[in-house]
């Protein structure tokens, strides 16, 4: 695993938070396999949610509650209330971000991808207290929030729970050698991010069976 800390500001907090470290070998992927399980996966979700209503499945949902402190929504939410019922396409594109977003889907779970070999050195979790900028994933400017889940590393932020991923680490279409971070908030317990690492190792697992893990929970 590559080196991550925790500064006081966050490991005081005693939020789970999950990271998943895959190295994907190049032209490993089964694209088959990829489609297939979105394919299946989506299905299952449809059939549980036939008759959905938003505020009985996230009214009380933990990630929901603490983006609406930022006076944010919660991006999955979105997502899934997209894909699901008004006809986006699920982005299966790259796989490498083809699964963390599926697992956001299937278990309502914020997580990301970074690109390792773009990282500056070890990778510091924290709580700032302030707004702090950085360069966002499309290179708009954007910045954290105080009492907001950020990682830094030698160089600068390169992710807010709020804001999202930065420019630098985001990954590319190259990017090989990854970690996932699998968020939780002050109200998430540490199974459910545990559970989600194995989720989705499973699907790094299936759609490519060459693919090395590793998993932390921090």
């Amino acid at each position: 695993m590559f080196e991550i800390r925790k500064d006081a500001s966050f490991s005081e907090r005693n939020i789970p938070l999950g990271v998943l470290e895959v190295s994907y070998p190049e032209n490993g992927f089964d694209r088959d396999a990829l489609h297939s399980l979105i394919e299946r996966e989506l299905a299952a979700l449809r059939e549980r949610y036939a008759d959905y209503d938003r505020k009985a499945v996230f009214g009380e949902n933990p990630y929901f509650r603490f983006f609406r402190k930022f006076k944010k929504t919660y991006p999955v939410m979105q997502q899934f209330e997209t894909v699901m019922f008004k006809g986006r396409p699920f982005p299966e594109e790259d796989p490498v971000t083809a699964v963390p977003f599926l697992l956001e889907l299937t278990t309502f779970v914020l997580s990301g991808t970074h690109d390792i070999d773009r990282i500056d050195g070890p990778l510091t979790i924290f709580t700032p207290d302030a707004k702090l900028p950085f360069d966002g994933m499309r290179g708009d400017s954007t910045h954290t929030y105080p009492n907001d889940i950020c990682g830094r590393d030698d160089t600068g932020i390169i992710f807010s729970m709020i804001a999202g991923a930065d420019n630098r680490t985001c990954v590319h279409p190259d990017s090989r050698h990854v970690f996932y971070p699998v968020f939780g908030t002050p109200d998430t317990e540490p199974n459910v991010i545990d559970d989600a690492l194995e989720t989705l190792s499973g699907f790094v697992r299936t759609i490519c069976p060459g693919a090395k893990t590793e998993s932390a929970m921090l």
